[in-house]
């Protein structure tokens, strides 16, 4: 988490209180109580001065959020199973589960894939800090497929970089709602934070990062379709927001997708992160790794194709 978060009220936060701006704005899964006792501590400003957990935004207000450096946490490694894809001494690409959050969160210390790879490692990256070691990238909870993690800072500043450089073979196959028109294409759509709901994300100018995926059709179930997406920038569901917004939202997605969405087979979105390359940091060569779809997507098409 970047130690500095800075945002200017909108229109429509006027009257909004801080506290509960701030808590629904980060990314991280940080309580509104944390945030109070930040504002207590004048962690956040707005305008350059402290202010009170109950004031309320006006339009223009320059908001800043110094985040502390976290405490040395003890993380506890837990005996997770893990499908382990590949490993060596400077790096680690795993398959995972739908349901497994990636990383730690301020209350929500165990059961996280970093527990598992730290009981499986031994020797994670501390580089990106302690909540978060050799995590170089994430997907969703309910988003299964390849993650890869470093164990060594040089390992983390090349996949980084990589990551940064778009240079990374990143590739999904997605079950989507209705019968995508065209056979390949290219969504080239901004993204930021939705200004009616802040946990979620859409397709904006306002406060937005570039964003691109590209699309191929692997199959049709008349009014659902089967897709591969390779993402050329990785914003936050970047994919199940731009699947929505060119009116195809992911099948069994509880935030993005249609109501009937969450009746669907499966739990959660049905999205998988199926490719993964890149140059391993140490030697140069390059790597790809796949995934086959895991049971439940399986079955998911299986149900769609013979219905």
């Amino acid at each position: 988490m970047d130690n500095l978060k800075e945002w200017i009220a909108e229109t429509e936060d006027s009257g909004e209180r801080i506290d509960k701006f701030i808590t629904e704005s980060l990314d991280e899964d940080i309580s509104r109580t944390q945030v109070q006792q930040w504002i207590k501590e004048g962690q956040i400003t707005v305008n350059g001065a402290s202010v009170k957990a109950n004031y309320k935004l006006i339009e223009g207000d320059r908001l800043a959020l110094t985040i502390p450096e976290p405490e040395e946490l003890n993380l506890t490694p837990e005996a997770i199973p893990l499908e382990v894809v590949y490993e060596d001494s400077d790096l680690i690409v795993v398959n995972k589960p739908r349901g497994l959050v990636v990383h730690p969160a301020p209350g929500h210390y165990s059961g996280t894939l970093v527990n598992a790879l730290l009981h499986h490692c031994k020797d994670l990256s501390g580089i990106n800090g302690v909540m978060r070691p050799g995590i170089v990238h994430r997907i969703d909870k309910d988003t299964s497929g390849l993650l890869m993690a470093a164990k060594n800072d040089l390992a983390h500043t090349s996949l980084a970089e990589q990551l940064k450089l778009h240079t990374v073979n990143r590739k999904y196959i997605a079950v989507v709602h209705g019968n995508v028109a065209h056979e390949h294409g290219t969504i080239d759509a901004p993204i930021g934070r939705d200004p009616h709901d802040r946990k979620l994300y859409t397709v904006t100018e306002r406060n937005s990062k570039h964003a691109v995926t590209h699309f191929v059709v692997l199959e049709r179930y008349g009014d659902y379709t089967l897709m591969e997406l390779k993402l050329e920038t990785g914003r936050t569901h970047q994919i199940r927001v731009h699947m929505k917004f060119i009116g195809h939202p992911l099948a069994g997605d509880p935030a993005y997708g249609p109501s009937r969405s969450k009746s669907m087979t499966i739990e959660g979105q049905a999205l998988h992160a199926a490719v993964l390359g890149f140059k391993h940091p140490r030697t140069g060569e390059q790597l790809q790794f796949e995934a086959p779809l895991p049971e439940d997507m399986l079955h998911l098409t299986h149900v769609l194709k013979n219905r």
